[in-house]
């Protein structure tokens, strides 16, 4: 059996996917980044070998991705997070063809054709209003574990109407909504409305096409599904591995540069 591996080094947190050569996810592993990428790249890939019972030796190829790629130092190469995130969707859901990538620095929106090859795509590289990150800082804010954010957003009923486009304001803001008087749940509810309503604008400059597929850290937020898809105006696909749909794009792409070595070179006639 052959096996490949992706590892994603994210801002936030680092995971590594390892397939076989069918393409099944046997193992995967997530651990926080840190300060030290290096090390949380290597951590999560060996995190992965165990849960997979598996030798370092046993896989062939390693491909690094997201924006500490080139911090996979035991990798072969690396490809785009982009690139990554479009083939991962398209192989959890093959009739994807517009991907929501939200992370915690950065939200991309990506068209891809059947094969999973990108079309185009759009970022918002300018600011993190519509990222994990503003979401980081609405919990802070009311102090409210990250992962407790989705469930009590909805609980909402009325959204407040989050003006800032700037993670530093947003603190602020939400802590202005509350002296005012307003629920917890309310304002939460209008954070993750917010947020929503920034990505599907970014969807919208590649176009939507269905099916759309969620994938990143952020598509844990049962809050932000249901954002999401009012905003876009269709369901989206989520799957319980959508936190590793770049690691498993990478390692995608790893297992072809197994099955190219193994394919005969053509002699010239």
């Amino acid at each position: 059996m052959a096996y490949a591996a992706g590892v994603d080094v994210g801002s936030t947190q680092t995971k590594a996917v390892i397939v076989d050569e069918h393409r099944r996810i046997v193992a995967r592993a997530l651990t926080m980044t840190g300060a030290h990428v290096t090390r949380a790249a290597e951590q999560a890939f060996a995190e992965a070998l165990r849960a997979g019972n598996l030798e370092e030796e046993e896989v062939e190829y390693v491909v690094g991705t997201g924006y500490g790629r080139y911090k996979v130092t035991f990798g072969n190469t690396q490809v785009t997070e982009i690139s990554c995130h479009g083939r991962g969707a398209v192989q959890m859901f093959p009739r994807t063809r517009t991907v929501v990538d939200m992370g915690g620095q950065d939200t991309k929106a990506i068209r891809v054709a059947p094969t999973g090859e990108i079309q185009d795509f759009c970022m918002n590289d300018k600011c993190a209003a519509g990222t994990g990150r503003f979401l980081g800082a609405a919990a802070r804010a009311l102090d409210i574990p990250l992962d407790a954010l989705g469930a009590t957003a909805l609980r909402g009923e009325k959204a407040v109407k989050i003006s800032t486009t700037c993670t530093v304001f947003a603190e602020s803001e939400v802590l202005g909504w509350l002296g005012r008087g307003k629920k917890v749940e309310d304002v939460l509810l209008g954070v993750h409305e917010s947020i929503a309503g920034r990505s599907a604008g970014l969807v919208r400059r590649v176009g939507i096409e269905e099916e759309v597929t969620f994938t990143g850290g952020v598509a844990l937020n049962v809050a932000m599904i249901a954002t999401l898809t009012r905003a876009l105006g269709v369901a989206v696909n989520v799957s319980e591995d959508s936190h590793y749909m770049g690691a498993l794009g990478a390692a995608l792409f790893a297992l072809d540069h197994v099955f190219a070595a193994r394919t005969p070179a053509r002699q010239p006639a």
